[in-house]
């Protein structure tokens, strides 16, 4: 049975941030992911995992001025510095959180560009490298172009190919149901190819990316699926609630764990 992490940047909003983790774990969810840790100091978050006995899923490293319209640095000239920084803060929080996934993000790039090319292999071989000492995977995640207009990383081909050609073992593909079928569709023949490189998976219902179900994708199916395949990560629900998050967790009833 998949092992759903609540992502609480986007779900239990009803919430402050550190009310999420209780919330979270109230719900029934063992583990969570966020988009960025970095406004929280690293010991509240550990405090907040402990408490709960959650696991931490997943995060970002530090993706330069987000309120300015950045979206990673990873793929950007003159930025390598940055970076650099920014490794060694994820890398804090990650000891302080226990978390063995931390993702990448390549900013607004043009994937044609030569010199964006050069550094996002770069940076991504800099940070697998140093991850890797701390035994921390690094993923990377196509996000399309809809949600995210210019993004450098914007094809599951492309992320495929890069990480075939890097050939880091602790570099793993961040498969994203929602990306995937806005992208390319054939979402269950994808995670039989791609499962070998898979480490973490999200979902949302699409196009509206809401709560996994009705929609386009029969997320049942789906969910049997990646236990067919073997599949031993999390699933991130990276997901907005239709409405109140508690309202809409109908479909993850029968996933909640029960605590004695």
């Amino acid at each position: 049975m998949p092992v759903f992490a609540a992502n609480l940047t986007m779900m239990f909003n009803e919430w402050p941030f550190l009310d999420r983790f209780d919330a979270a774990a109230d719900a029934g969810f063992s583990a969570v992911e966020y988009l960025f840790p970095y406004d929280a100091a690293p010991e509240a978050l550990a405090e907040r995992l402990e408490r709960n006995r959650l696991q931490q899923a997943l995060f970002n490293l530090p993706p330069g001025d987000w309120a300015a319209g950045e979206r990673g640095i990873a793929a950007l000239p003159g930025r390598f510095d940055e970076l650099r920084s920014g490794v060694d803060r994820a890398l804090e929080y990650a000891a302080a959180t226990g978390a063995k996934k931390l993702h990448l993000m390549a900013g607004i790039a043009d994937p044609a560009e030569p010199e964006a090319r050069s550094r996002y292999g770069q940076s991504v071989t800099y940070t697998a490298e140093r991850l890797a000492e701390k035994g921390i995977e690094l993923m990377l995640e196509p996000i399309n172009a809809r949600n995210m207009p210019g993004y450098f990383l914007n094809d599951f081909n492309n992320a495929v190919a890069i990480i075939k050609e890097l050939e880091l073992p602790n570099l793993k593909l961040q498969f994203d149901i929602y990306h995937r079928q806005i992208m390319h569709g054939d979402v269950t023949v994808a995670l039989r190819e791609l499962m070998a490189m898979i480490g973490h998976i999200q979902i949302a219902s699409v196009p509206s990316r809401h709560e996994p179900e009705r929609e386009e994708l029969n997320y049942t199916w789906v969910f049997d699926e990646i236990d067919r395949l073997g599949y031993q990560g999390f699933v991130g629900c990276e997901y907005n609630p239709r409405g109140a998050t508690l309202d809409g967790l109908g479909w993850f009833k029968p996933y909640a764990r029960t605590l004695p």
